[in-house]
């Protein structure tokens, strides 16, 4: 059974910085894409950053030049260090992955359960 495992949210001031994990665990052959998605309630969820298993990254427009999505693929485990946050980036942000749990298997979805990052003073 693989699960997405989510970590680091939390309350923090305009202009702080939070750094989210999200680990990987279970019958994994290899996992692919990884990323991070937000939803607001009544919105839908909208994408944040992506990173692939070669370190090619794609960030949301709102996030450019304050957010940095990494990954440790022997922990599988991918990161997102925010900086300089603002209170629109209040949200529940989830963990992504595309994952192959046997190499003659299809690649599938993973979600994680999201953790709630509050920005307010």
């Amino acid at each position: 059974q693989v699960q997405l495992v989510e970590s680091g949210g939390g309350l923090v001031q305009p202009g702080g910085s939070l750094r989210l994990s999200c680990a990987a665990s279970g019958s994994i052959f290899s996992i692919n894409v990884m990323g991070w998605y937000r939803q607001i309630p009544g919105k839908q969820r909208e994408l944040v950053a992506t990173i692939t298993s070669g370190g090619s990254t794609k960030y949301a427009d709102s996030v450019k030049g304050r957010f940095t999505i990494s990954r440790d693929n022997a922990r599988k485990t991918v990161f997102l260090q925010m900086n300089n946050l603002k209170p629109e980036d209040t949200a529940v942000y989830y963990c992504n992955a595309g994952i192959v749990v046997e190499i003659w298997m299809p690649e599938h979805d993973y979600w994680g359960q999201g953790t709630q990052v509050t920005v307010s003073s």
